[in-house]
C-alpha cells in the first residue's frame, strides 16, 4: 500500500516552533522530489518548499522564507518541514506531495504550474493562535 502520511501538526502561539514529518510507506522515495503544500481557509493551495532526489531545495513561498526549512532522511524514509517564528498567516493544513516520475522541483505558485503528483497525504492542521 503506498501511504504518504503528515504529523506534527498542532496547535501553537506565534513566534514558536514546530516541525512536520512526512512519511512514506509502501515504496521508497529517495529518489523523488517531495514537496510541501498548505491551504489556508479560503485561499488556495500554496506551494512552500520541495527537495530533490538530489536534495535541491527549491522555495516556492516569499513568506517563509529565513523561516521554513525542508530536509529529509532517506533511511527512514521520511521528509520534515521544520517551521520556526510561526505566525498567524501560517495556519493552514499542511500536505506533503510526490510522484514517481518527478525527481526534480518544478513550479510556480503565481503561475499555479506544478508537475502531476499522484500520491497526497491527507493532511495535518497548524493552527498558530495566541
Amino acid at each position: 500500500q503506498v501511504q504518504l502520511v503528515e504529523s506534527g501538526g498542532g496547535l501553537v502561539p506565534p513566534g514558536e516552533s514546530l516541525r512536520l514529518s512526512c512519511t512514506a510507506s509502501g515504496f521508497s522515495f529517495d529518489h523523488r522530489a517531495i514537496y510541501w503544500f498548505r491551504q489556508a481557509p479560503e485561499k488556495e493551495r500554496e506551494g512552500i518548499l520541495c527537495i530533490s532526489g538530489n536534495n535541491d531545495v527549491r522555495n516556492f513561498a516569499d513568506s517563509v522564507k529565513g523561516r521554513f526549512t525542508i530536509s529529509r532522511d532517506n533511511a527512514g524514509n521520511t521528509v520534515y518541514l521544520q517551521m520556526n517564528s510561526l505566525k498567524l498567516e501560517d495556519t493552514a493544513v499542511y500536505y506533503c506531495a510526490s510522484d514517481p516520475l518527478v525527481t526534480a522541483c518544478t513550479g510556480d505558485n503565481d503561475l499555479n504550474i506544478f508537475p502531476p503528483l499522484n500520491h497526497w497525504g491527507r493532511g495535518t492542521q497548524v493552527t498558530v493562535s495566541s
